[in-house]
């Protein structure tokens, strides 16, 4: 399973297609699509990728352990869910109108649709494991859940795009060993004449 990175990997896989898909039109430079907060000064890029909560998929179940070689046992891997707002930076000194915004807002949301799900081993590519994909979707909040995203980093509520990526597999470093079997006893019963092999 997906090791720790995977979720700056996740991020990471999103910020790259949208500057694939985005440069020169609507956004000029790749630079200017970044991961980062809407609270961050004195920074000139015009997108930015923020990850503003991570959950626990309750609705995902797995055995307690799963088999990693012969004879070991590994935890089984927590799956989580990526909560990102898409933002355009409004401290930027492009000097965006509004309906450059909407524009730029409208492009992201059409590239993300058309590209959303993601292989965890397109992201880490050692993975030896098929893992189910990654999803992005639009993240199922209400305007007042969007508003306090802003006020929970003291800023003015802008239109932005919310997205939800899951599952996200965490793998889990603790391994079990078991123990080998070793020896066997073997014994024969009689029983009514006949010779029954018992183990």
């Amino acid at each position: 399973m997906a090791d720790y990175p995977i979720i700056s990997d996740v991020s990471s896989y999103i910020v790259k297609l949208l500057r694939q898909k985005m440069c020169p039109e609507p956004i000029p430079s790749p630079n200017n699509i970044e991961v980062s907060s809407p609270a961050d000064q004195d920074v000139d890029y015009i997108v930015g990728l923020y990850l503003y909560d991570i959950r626990e998929e309750e609705n995902v179940a797995f055995p307690p352990t799963l088999p990693s070689g012969r004879v070991r046992l590994q935890k089984s891997p927590r799956p989580y869910a990526l909560y990102y707002m898409l933002f355009i930076n409004g401290g930027s000194q492009m000097g965006l109108k509004a309906p450059d915004v909407q524009k730029i807002l409208g492009k992201a949301a059409q590239i993300v649709n058309d590209n959303n799900s993601v292989l965890p081993n397109q992201l880490q590519t050692w993975l030896e494991t098929q893992e189910p994909p990654i999803a992005l979707t639009q993240a199922k909040i209400t305007l007042e859940e969007k508003v306090r995203v802003w006020q929970a980093i003291n800023k003015p509520y802008q239109v932005s795009l919310f997205y939800k990526a899951a599952p996200v597999f965490l793998s889990s470093e603790v391994i079990i060993d078991t123990p080998r079997v070793v020896d066997a006893t073997f014994g024969i019963h009689v029983a009514n004449g006949e010779g029954v092999v018992k183990r």
